[in-house]
């Protein structure tokens, strides 16, 4: 299989393409008043992730870039490491199937008896040691300046995207300073996150000096996958869960959620924050900005 290639869009390395095939349906409908409507659905399909000869999970995804899905979701799980030599990603569009093969022998049968039901929508899944493995996980003191915050925000959620035109569909994004990187969606945010780390994961990207943004909850799921990747930052527009907040104090990761204009809240990783921007001066959302509450 050839593997995803990337594409530059306004700086992006990877951004939304909400025209591309096969990621949404037109379906018709009739609206409050009984009038007809014609309306873009985000399509979702399941997609079966091998890591050599043994089944590992079916993810219900969006479809598109399955390569980086299925490595991240590996790596994310701890069932690839760092210095695992990739041999193949072999996607099979009709069977739905994606095997991801190594030069070292896998077996991952214990773990898989292990399963934790997350919190994440379209039914995501962890495995239950990935909490034990956060035991040595110490991010690095990055810095973060409060305009970068103001201005990845403001790029971001002016960005086009599925979710722009269809709804129903999580984002998350890889930034570095007040620049977006990559930009991926999905039915489910903890998918999103698994693009990413795979995409970073086939790309030999470091982790120390990047910003992760969220457009779902900061739940533990999305703490740890964050920690996991070595991502030293993780910022939302949607709240927080108790258990991801203390997550994210064990490990030293800063933690920002409620951003909608010139507002936010710093949960963990205060110190770090180097607030050289007056709030007043950025641009409020207003109540009607946006279509609030959609993606929480």
């Amino acid at each position: 299989m050839q593997l995803a290639q990337d594409t530059d869009l306004d700086g992006y390395l990877i951004a939304p393409d909400p025209a591309a095939a096969r990621l949404t349906r037109p379906v018709q409908g009739h609206d409050q008043t009984g009038a007809p409507v014609d309306l873009s659905v985000v399509e979702e399909r399941p997609l079966t992730i091998f890591l050599n000869a043994q089944e590992i999970v079916t993810a219900m995804t969006i479809g598109d870039y399955p390569d980086y899905l299925a490595l991240g979701f590996l790596r994310n799980q701890g069932m690839l490491t760092a210095d695992d030599e990739i041999t193949g990603v072999d996607y099979d569009e009709e069977l739905d199937t994606i095997v991801v093969r190594t030069a070292r022998t896998t077996n991952h049968e214990d773990k898989l008896k292990k399963k934790t039901r997350t919190s994440g929508c379209a039914v995501g899944t962890v495995f239950g040691d990935m909490m034990e493995g956060l035991d040595d996980v110490r991010l690095p003191p990055t810095p973060v300046r409060t305009s970068w915050l103001y201005a990845l925000a403001a790029r971001i959620n002016r960005t086009p995207s599925l979710y722009l035109q269809a709804g129903a569909i999580h984002g998350t994004v890889l930034c570095q300073g007040d620049q977006p990187l990559v930009y991926m969606e999905d039915v489910g945010r903890h998918n999103a996150v698994d693009k990413i780390a795979g995409w970073m994961m086939a790309n030999d990207v470091t982790a120390d000096d990047k910003i992760l943004y969220t457009t779902g909850r900061l739940t533990s799921e999305m703490v740890i996958k964050t920690a996991m990747m070595g991502i030293p930052v993780l910022a939302s527009r949607s709240g927080f869960t108790a258990w991801g907040v203390e997550i994210a104090q064990q490990v030293g990761l800063t933690l920002i959620g409620r951003m909608r204009g010139q507002r936010f809240v710093c949960l963990s990783g205060e110190t770090r924050l180097i607030r050289d921007i007056d709030p007043a001066t950025v641009p409020d959302e207003g109540r009607k900005s946006g279509r609030k509450g959609a993606r929480t």
